[in-house]
């Protein structure tokens, strides 16, 4: 079992910065590929970005590619999505996710394990 803890959400102004935390915990946090998905009301959840295990390879969505940037530090157990230029369409609950597979990390259903998400607000 993986124990995901999401952190940093809150409400910020249009153009604004966030970064998003997530510690893990239980089994060793290396083994697993990460990724950032989430959802607003009334929509189905969404990926957002994905790093590899070692952290070489970063993969993101096109609504948020050069504005986002999702990294990991493995001796703290930790991912990060560090959001620049928040618009309010970001406005949503962020999720973090944990797999061990190969299967593609923009699918929901490839990620194993889940943070119980933050909310992000952006106004406009």
């Amino acid at each position: 079992q993986v124990q995901l803890v999401e952190s940093g959400g809150g409400l910020v102004q249009a153009g604004g910065s966030l970064r998003l935390s997530c510690a893990a915990s239980g089994r060793p946090f290396s083994n697993y590929a990460m990724g950032w998905f989430r959802q607003a009301p009334g929509k189905e959840r969404e990926f957002v970005a994905a790093i590899t295990w070692t952290g070489g390879r970063t993969y993101y969505a096109d609504s948020v590619k050069g504005r986002f940037t999702i990294s990991r530090d493995n001796a703290k157990n930790t991912v990060y999505l560090q959001m620049t230029n928040l618009k309010p369409e970001d406005t949503a609950v962020y999720y973090c996710a944990a797999r061990s597979n190969s299967s593609p990390y923009y699918y929901p259903t490839s990620y194993d394990y889940w943070g119980q998400g933050t909310q992000v607000t952006v106004s406009s």
